[in-house]
């Protein structure tokens, strides 16, 4: 009786901390289960998002009757969007599958520098997209997007 009792209550509280965390970001409990290409993709999505985004404030700032209450929603969406890069990069990447690597093996330690160089570098241009409307940032955040890819899967 005892057991049930304490169940129930038990239960209710997982089941708000599971609800009250973020569902987007992968748990940093050691299950195992990863989904490098998907994370890749939702960075994508979410360049794409800035980039229609930038491009909304920019044709509605450029009206002459502005409608105030659109560009404030976009430029909401532009900085949440960019957000979600820097959560996916420093949540999924830096916190869980980007290993330190001892520097003894030059080889593996240089991919490891390479590989936190360009997160960093989508994690400035992030930043840089929340602050403008610079469509350069976007292009960055892409073409280095591209070279991390390049540098984290391996042919087989």
């Amino acid at each position: 009786m005892k057991t049930k009792v304490l169940f129930i209550p038990s239960l209710l509280i997982a089941m708000f901390l599971i609800s009250w965390q973020n569902a987007s970001a992968h748990c940093e409990i050691p299950c195992g289960i990863y989904g490098d290409s998907l994370r890749i993709q939702e960075i994508e999505e979410h360049i794409t998002t800035i980039e229609k985004s930038m491009n909304q404030i920019k044709e509605l700032s450029a009206e002459s009757d502005k409608n105030y209450n659109q560009l404030i929603r976009w430029v909401t969406n532009k900085e949440e969007h960019a957000k979600k890069i820097q959560d996916i990069v420093a949540q999924y990447f830096l916190h869980q599958r980007i290993k330190p690597v001892d520097k003894s093996d030059s080889e593996a330690y240089e991919k490891y520098i390479t590989r936190l160089t360009l997160l960093h570098k989508l994690q400035v241009y992030a930043m840089k997209a929340k602050q403008t409307t610079d469509l350069e940032h976007v292009d960055s955040l892409r073409k280095t997007l591209q070279e991390f890819a390049d540098s984290y899967f391996h042919t087989h």
